[in-house]
């Protein structure tokens, strides 16, 4: 796999991928994805209804594949903690966490920024990568093909003025995960690195319902949310050395 995407996922047989964030576009993308290629799929998010909704879809699109959904609030580390440790009893192992939690706020410019703005997306950008991280770090460290993939922005090394709090954010989230593949550097020094944590980065994302609504709209540089499923998968094909604390561009370098 490159930073577009490509990959057979065959190392995905088998595997057990845990997904936070599932039930918007790019989860429900990535559910797909991940089933489709023959991975155990347990699925979080916020919004048991939309949860719901997304298991089933990947359950239905690729029968017999094993896709669950656990409503997690991944602002609590307790309870990521015990989501980890279930999954991990449950299915005997763990070979991965896809961060897909995302939102965003901002404004017309550097001075309108409202430091509320900060508030919320240092929760759902920061938080809660913090509570998936610290919860699945042992467990990938486990496993013989662990992967922590974070999304993230191009924002987050090119900031814009009325995307301060979005961007910092952003930021920080990247650098948290950074420090989780130094970790798994270390680990891996004398036996051999298998686990990593990797960052996708994309300007932004585009799915068919956002299409629709804007027909005229070019969306440039954005990356389709099964083109960013793809790119998922296809960290497992790639050795844990080549992708542990690296950032995988699936936009233009600004």
């Amino acid at each position: 796999m490159n930073a577009t995407g490509g990959t057979d996922s065959g190392v995905l047989e088998g595997a057990v991928v845990a997904v936070a964030g599932a039930a918007g576009p790019a989860g429900r993308a990535t559910l797909l994805r991940l089933a489709e290629a023959g991975a155990t799929v347990v699925a979080s998010d916020a919004n048991p209804e939309r949860l719901v909704e997304a298991v089933d879809a990947a359950r239905y699109a690729h029968g017999g594949a094993t896709v669950t959904g656990d409503t997690v609030d991944l602002l609590d580390p307790g309870a990521a903690r015990e989501w980890a440790l279930k999954t991990e009893k449950e299915f005997g192992r763990v070979d991965g966490l896809v961060h897909l939690v995302g939102g965003w706020r901002g404004g017309a410019g550097f001075a309108d920024t409202s430091l509320a703005d900060w508030d919320y997306l240092e929760k759902l950008l920061i938080r809660t990568v913090q509570s998936t991280s610290l919860a699945f770090h042992d467990v990938l460290q486990r496993s013989d093909r662990g992967r922590y993939v974070l999304i993230s922005a191009a924002g987050a090394s090119n900031p814009t003025a009325g995307n301060a709090a979005y961007s910092a954010s952003k930021a920080a989230a990247e650098a948290w995960t950074l420090a989780m593949a130094d970790a798994f550097r270390k680990a891996g020094a004398e036996s051999g690195l298998t686990s990593a944590a990797a960052i996708l980065v994309v300007k932004a994302l585009v799915h068919d319902a956002m299409r629709a609504e804007r027909p005229n709209a070019k969306f440039a540089g954005f990356t389709d949310v099964t083109e960013l499923a793809e790119a998922i998968a296809g960290i497992w094909d790639m050795p844990a050395g080549e992708v542990n604390g690296k950032r995988l561009w699936l936009t233009p370098q600004p």
